[in-house]
């Protein structure tokens, strides 16, 4: 107990870290359209989804996501018409960690997409998960 006293502002930091963890953690489990490495790979496998991969020309060559189309965010609301031909398939889009997806996904919905799904953690969660990366150019 006076270990606490003593170190109180450490241990709510820790009390404060350990519930925005835990919050984050049940945000996540609704949310049926982020999916991890795994569950990416048996919607590619399963459903045949289309990876989108939502970064810049230069983030995009230094490795991707094996039969990845590349459509750098700000492109995607002039250039959605390129996935009009995958419509009715799922589409997993994903960047570095995740963070450009949600915008993404808002505007292709604005187009009238509907299967849509965030790879949770971007490419750095893929390749941490262990599962290939393409370096080869289309």
């Amino acid at each position: 107990m006076e270990f606490l006293q003593q170190n109180w502002l450490w241990a709510a930091l820790a009390a404060a870290s350990g519930a925005w963890l835990l919050f984050d953690m049940i945000r996540q489990a609704g949310d049926k359209s982020l999916l991890s490495p795994v569950a990416a790979t048996l919607l590619i496998n399963r459903e045949d989804a289309v990876l989108v991969d939502l970064r810049a020309q230069g983030e995009f060559d230094q490795g991707h996501l094996p039969n990845a189309r590349h459509l750098p965010l700000g492109e995607l609301a002039q250039r959605s018409a390129a996935l009009e031909k995958f419509r009715e398939r799922p589409l997993i889009l994903y960047c570095a960690t995740g963070s450009r997806s949600a915008s993404a996904i808002a505007t292709l919905k604005k187009a009238g997409f509907t299967r849509l799904y965030t790879l949770r953690g971007g490419i750095f969660e893929w390749e941490k998960a262990g599962q290939p990366v393409s370096r080869k150019r289309k």
